[in-house]
């Protein structure tokens, strides 16, 4: 008896210990706290979607998700290492921007570089000798090959979008943190000081440089680094800059709120938008491409630059087929798909980046 509850005693101090490790970060609390708990959209203890959305439909269980998972689909990860170049980090005054796979990208606009959800880590999980790697050839890059940076955008705090080891290591290459309200709680456990951060919450907006501004904007998804749902706000952020109007996508799954931010803020020069890791198993907190391709109509978006995709396993989909789907749908519907390959630096002047690079891979 006393050898089992020593070693129960055991097991449950070692789950509180994990379960506290920086790299979880940190709920939040008082004046943050009290800020989300006024938000017109927090009820019963969580923070909602402008529209019911839950995990799973229901007839769908997280036992049968598992199971799915563990059977997997061998055409999920590419063959062969994904091909990429090596990008141009000279600053400018023109639009162009640098896709490194997933969500992760770089614009350069105005002489700013500013880096939207940088995830640089070999996978997207709290330890990295658990979970997926990246695809081969998607590692290229080294962090400190990323220009000094003025801006770094987080959409929302998982994983696959907020990388902890990532952020400790650019901590001192950037000024200032532009994010969802909430997420700051994490940064500031990490070392980051309170002053360089900004929060936004939805219709909220910032002018942190001269002929920029972000203003956060509705997502159809959801939060959470723990078992805890919700406790951070999720978003898309529409940026102006001085000649461009961008749409920031984060994660979402489609809803009517493209369509209220493209006659609210549109027409966008570019819409840069989700297309990967849906599933019919969770069909409303990511789009399927089909509605990656209306829901740029949506917005008034001129260009379509799809991310999410390319880099990391995460649904069961295979690797190629988002973009092979989205594609064919964007043709139907006439809408300019941009298709870099990964450390391209692109422009949306002159020849547009549409090769098929990921063919015969």
């Amino acid at each position: 008896m006393y050898i089992f509850i020593i070693a129960l005693l055991f097991i449950v101090f070692f789950a509180v210990y994990i379960l506290n490790l920086p790299v979880f970060g940190r709920l939040p609390k008082g004046e943050r706290l009290k800020k989300i708990s006024n938000l017109a959209n927090y009820k019963n203890g969580a923070i909602e979607n402008q529209s019911p959305t839950p995990a799973l439909p229901e007839n769908v269980s997280y036992l049968m998700v598992i199971r799915e998972m563990i059977k997997g689909n061998v055409n999920s990860i590419p063959k062969h290492p994904i091909p990429y170049e090596i990008p141009n980090f000279d600053r400018s005054e023109k639009l162009k921007l640098t896709w490194f796979g997933h969500s992760s990208y770089l614009i350069q606009v105005d002489g700013l570089n500013i880096l939207v959800d940088p995830v640089f880590s070999k996978r997207t999980s709290p330890f990295q000798f658990i979970g997926t790697k990246n695809f081969g050839g998607t590692d290229f890059l080294e962090l400190e090959d990323l220009p000094a940076l003025d801006i770094i955008l987080i959409t929302h705090d998982h994983y696959d979008h907020l990388d902890y080891n990532s952020i400790l290591k650019l901590n001192d290459k950037t000024t200032q943190f532009v994010t969802s309200l909430g997420v700051g709680a994490h940064l500031e456990r990490w070392g980051i000081s309170a002053e360089k951060i900004t929060e936004l919450a939805w219709g909220e907006e910032i002018s942190p440089l001269a002929n920029l501004s972000f203003t956060a904007a509705p997502a159809r998804h959801f939060s959470g680094r723990r078992f805890k749902r919700n406790q951070t706000v999720w978003s898309s952020f529409i940026l102006k800059t001085k000649n461009n109007n961008i749409y920031l996508g984060g994660d979402s799954g489609y809803d009517e709120h493209f369509k209220s931010i493209g006659e609210k803020y549109g027409p966008f020069d570019l819409a840069i938008l989700e297309c990967g890791q849906y599933n019919k198993m969770w069909p409303l907190i990511h789009m399927f491409p089909e509605e990656v391709a209306q829901a740029s109509i949506d917005l008034k978006a001129k260009n379509l630059l799809p991310v999410h995709w390319g880099k990391f396993k995460l649904a069961l989909h295979d690797w190629d087929e988002p973009i092979k789907r989205l594609t064919k749908k964007a043709a139907e519907l006439h809408v300019p798909v941009l298709t870099p390959k990964i450390g391209e630096t692109f422009s949306l002047e002159g020849n547009q980046t549409t090769s098929q690079w990921w063919i015969n891979l």
